[in-house]
């Protein structure tokens, strides 16, 4: 911010002068008072609605403990019923944990790897007007499924999506920056584009879709290319895009609460995100010109997400080279001249790093309204999601057409194999589940493969 300040006053003073780093900041505050004053106009939907629910559990590979509490605590909920796709190899553990519950869950296997297919195969098996697709390494809160289909009680709605925190975000300070991004994007980002009825990603572990929507358009789920390319990942983003393309709203439900896990290793978190980066920016420019026709806030979102590192990088660029060149304005010259090179160095520091936690925290000023200890942690969270996260968008951009695996599935939350979480780390995951709220949240915002069926599914 002081940076900017000073930026700001030499264009002002000298108009023949521009710099990357004031536009980078100007277009920051714009995004974010955007934001800030569309999604004060969100509310949650309240009034009860009755409708038939599928649930929908792609699965790999999890923790067998973990696995066993997840699916009961659907169970608890009572959803007309559930079904678990296991892809992959054969999982005699998983195929034993849905055996357990009897009737009340159908499992099926298919030898083909990839959730995508396994969501195929979940929604050609499902029997109701609802289908809620759910990560296996998701934990429901009581509630989830009552306050989730209260939104398709309007017909225009054809997807919502949940509210999502990180377990036990005190492990690591991974998981508290994982939950610090959660928590801030559903307290902006989601309810803001949720008022205008266009959410660009109903992140996938928990949406609910209308099963009419995910019948017509799972051909293009499974089959539609871009860029060359057909990419596995970012599932929940194309069921989203092709949600809206239908004509329908996708909606946040603010009120329905689930948990789930965070990479604790800097390696799988790399991986995590840079997953997410290709995906998102693969299909922003699929779905841009869509965006500009029937969609333009959501257009500027998404492309400022995609401009934004590109700002920050040819700021950073341009420092270093005038730094090695000897040119360009000396900002500070002032007060070097004023307190004398090394105090006035101090104070330069000093004025930096007090305006950019000030601004920061401005930003996040719903988040620090919920946790008033991480301002304290301000600082190491502007260094994460800056000098982290920033270069990870750069990667992702010109990786986006690039087909890999999914990088943090089967055991990549505790950077191992599958078969070492089930000791201390799921039972310290299921000493947090022990201690969940017992109420859904308050709003706070004011304003085709081949596939073998358990004995209980269809023959």
């Amino acid at each position: 911010m002081f940076i900017f300040l000073l930026q700001l006053r030499h264009m002002v003073e000298d108009q023949n002068e521009y710099y990357l780093f004031a536009l980078f900041s100007a277009l920051v505050w714009a995004l974010w008072i955007i934001k800030t004053v569309i999604s004060r106009r969100y509310r949650p939907y309240v009034l009860p609605h009755q409708a038939t629910t599928s649930v929908v559990v792609p699965v790999v590979d999890e923790p067998l403990d973990l696995f066993r509490d997840v699916i009961g605590r659907m169970v608890e909920q009572q959803p007309d019923e559930i079904i678990v796709v296991i892809n992959g190899a054969r999982n005699p553990g998983l195929e034993g944990v849905c055996d357990e519950f009897g009737s009340l869950v159908r499992w099926v296997h298919t030898p083909i790897p990839g959730k995508r297919n396994a969501v195929k195969i979940g929604t050609e098996m499902s029997r109701y007007d609802i289908t809620v697709l759910v990560d296996s390494d998701t934990v429901w809160t009581p509630g989830v499924l009552e306050e989730l289909i209260k939104p398709f009680a309007d017909e225009r709605v054809g997807g919502v999506t949940t509210r999502q925190r990180i377990l036990e975000p005190t492990r690591s300070w991974i998981t508290r920056w994982a939950d610090w991004l959660e928590n801030s994007r559903s307290l902006y980002s989601m309810p803001a584009q949720s008022v205008l009825g266009q959410v660009g990603c109903l992140p996938g572990r928990t949406i609910a879709f209308r099963r009419n929507i995910l019948v017509r358009v799972m051909d293009r789920f499974m089959t539609e290319r871009f860029l060359g390319v057909f990419l596995e990942v970012s599932d929940d983003r194309t069921l989203t895009n092709l949600t809206l393309k239908e004509g329908y709203r996708t909606v946040y439900q603010h009120t329905s609460l689930v948990y789930t896990d965070a990479p604790l290793q800097v390696k799988k978190l790399f991986k995590q995100q840079l997953r997410w980066a290709r995906g998102s920016q693969y299909n922003t420019l699929r779905m841009l010109p869509w965006m500009l026709g029937h969609a333009p806030w959501l257009a500027v979102f998404f492309i400022a997400d995609i401009v934004l590192p590109f700002l920050l990088a040819g700021t950073i660029m341009g420092w270093i080279y005038r730094a090695v060149s000897g040119t360009g304005v000396n900002f500070y010259q002032a007060i070097l001249d004023t307190y004398g090179e090394q105090t006035g160095w101090i104070w330069v520091i000093g004025l930096m790093v007090t305006s950019s936690v000030l601004s920061m925290s401005i930003r996040q000023i719903r988040h620090l309204q919920e946790v008033p200890s991480d301002f304290f942690r301000l600082p190491l969270f502007i260094i994460v999601s800056t000098f982290f996260l920033m270069p990870i968008r750069l990667i992702g951009f010109f990786r986006m057409g690039h087909v890999a695996g999914w990088g943090t599935r089967a055991g990549a939350y505790v950077g191992g194999d599958v078969p070492g979480m089930t000791d201390q780390s799921t039972s310290t995951l299921l000493a947090e589940l022990d201690e969940l709220p017992t109420d859904a949240p308050v709003d706070v915002v004011d304003r085709a493969g081949r596939h073998t069926t358990s004995g209980s599914g269809p023959a």
